[in-house]
């Protein structure tokens, strides 16, 4: 009896941490996945970093994406500086140890591949196969 009343109590828990019933049906909408943890930080573009180390090496580290991209996100929407702490390459989040900003560095920008914002280049190169054109 013990058991399921401390699994009942640890579901109310995330459900209170999440922000409640409706809005963590949202979070369970958005990400297929309810979990409870310390906010490590927030970035530029409003995603939101948690980690809580009583689950295993590879699941304690996650990201709640943006409320205003719903269910379209996509993971080259994390800055390089928060992709190094997520993935385990370094153990300190930017909120600790900035990464250094050098004069040459552009802003973080996400992938516009099959977006109207994607880079077509211009081929220089004559085709290989020319339309006919009709005699004037």
């Amino acid at each position: 009896m013990a058991k399921y009343l401390e699994k009942f109590s640890t579901a109310l828990r995330i459900i209170r941490e999440n922000g409640g019933l409706k809005e963590s049906y949202m979070v369970l909408y958005r990400t297929d996945d309810l979990k409870t943890g310390t906010l490590i930080g927030e970035d530029e573009f409003g995603n939101k970093y948690f980690q809580n180390k009583k689950y295993f090496f590879g699941r304690s580290r996650w990201v709640i994406y943006n409320k205003k991209f719903n269910v379209d996100y996509d993971g080259s929407m994390i800055p390089a500086a928060w992709h190094r702490w997520l993935h385990y390459i370094g153990d300190e989040p930017p909120t600790v140890s900035p990464p250094v900003s050098k004069p040459w560095m552009s802003p973080h920008l996400e992938n516009p591949s099959g977006t109207c914002k994607e880079y077509v280049p211009y081929s220089t190169t004559r085709p290989k196969i020319e339309s006919w054109q009709p005699p004037k």
